[in-house]
């Protein structure tokens, strides 16, 4: 019998692209949309950002993968349904990931934004330059990505300090745990790097409190979700100049609405969530090969 996959993403262009690839990659698998005739014999559901009703809707599911590294889009419902969850591990991403975030540090470090400014200006100045050993970068979130990140910065001679839930060992990196540590190396960031999963635990932790908490003049890099992020807390950092700027890649709505303040807030730097992503040969290999684990009953990969 031919397997049968539930395709659900609140982003219609991905999805078309995810289908494309199903049929070019695996013509033998059966993929479904919401609301497609025989949609309801699919045990496994390749999701971006589902509703919340998703199990409600077809009860015959048995297995959840979302199409990204990070699953907190699936939401509460779903993730505490106490069905098996995957997500994507991709190499290529993490590689890729890194090269945005060295790409704002370096924008901060040798002041690249502020010549590009200037540039608008015809204006000629030179600052003094800062080197890599100078610069004390702190990642926020030692997963399997922000560990890789923590690590090729290392490699670069950056000073770097990870904070994660749980204490990791990663080598040429400090590694701190628990919120009186983050409290201490806060006090020695230039830059502060964003790769937490959102949680209830997370959710807003780039606040006022937080930033108050960095050496006047630093910045930020947020890659980790919108929701780790109280905008106006941040404007308001960046305007006080207790913040030089931030370069934000991921926001609570998206595309973020054309009024939103962000936008025309001065030094403040927005890319339309574009930092890294995995191939969509990649998704789809990945959830097909976790689909046959399953009906295999053999140990599906990269189960959280």
């Amino acid at each position: 019998m031919p397997i049968a996959i539930l395709l659900v993403s609140s982003d219609a262009q991905f999805r078309e692209d995810i289908k494309t690839q199903f049929s070019i990659k695996h013509p033998d698998v059966e993929v479904y949309l919401p609301g497609d005739e025989g949609a309801e014999k699919a045990e496994l559901a390749a999701c971006w950002h589902p509703p919340a009703s998703l199990l409600n809707d077809y009860p015959n599911l048995k297995l959840l993968h979302a199409l990204s590294a990070g699953v907190d889009h699936l939401g509460k419902n779903l993730l505490d349904s106490a069905l098996p969850v995957c997500r994507i591990v991709d190499p290529n991403q993490k590689h890729g990931m890194f090269e945005y975030i060295l790409w704002g540090i370096l924008n901060f470090q040798r002041d690249f934004e502020v010549y590009r400014k200037q540039q608008c200006r015809q204006h000629w100045q030179t600052f003094e330059q800062r080197s890599a050993a100078q610069t004390r970068v702190t990642l926020l979130g030692l997963g399997e990505i922000g560990a890789y990140v923590a690590q090729q910065l290392a490699l670069l001679g950056y000073h770097v300090n990870g904070w994660s839930r749980t204490h990791k060992n990663l080598p040429n990196v400090s590694c701190f745990s628990g919120q009186d540590s983050l409290d201490s190396i806060l006090r020695n960031t230039d830059i502060l790097v964003n790769l937490l999963p959102l949680t209830s635990a997370t959710q807003g932790i780039l606040s006022r409190n937080l930033f108050a908490k960095l050496p006047k003049g630093s910045y930020l890099v947020n890659c980790g979700r919108g929701g780790h992020v109280q905008v106006n807390d941040l404007i308001m950092a960046v305007a006080e100049e207790q913040l030089k700027g931030a370069l934000l890649d991921v926001f609570d709505e998206e595309p973020l609405p054309l009024n939103d303040p962000l936008w025309t807030t001065p030094n403040i730097i927005i890319t339309p969530h574009i930092a890294s992503s995995s191939s969509i040969a990649t998704i789809v290999n990945q959830v097909v090969e976790n689909m046959n684990l399953y009906e295999n009953q053999q140990p599906l990969k990269n189960q959280i």
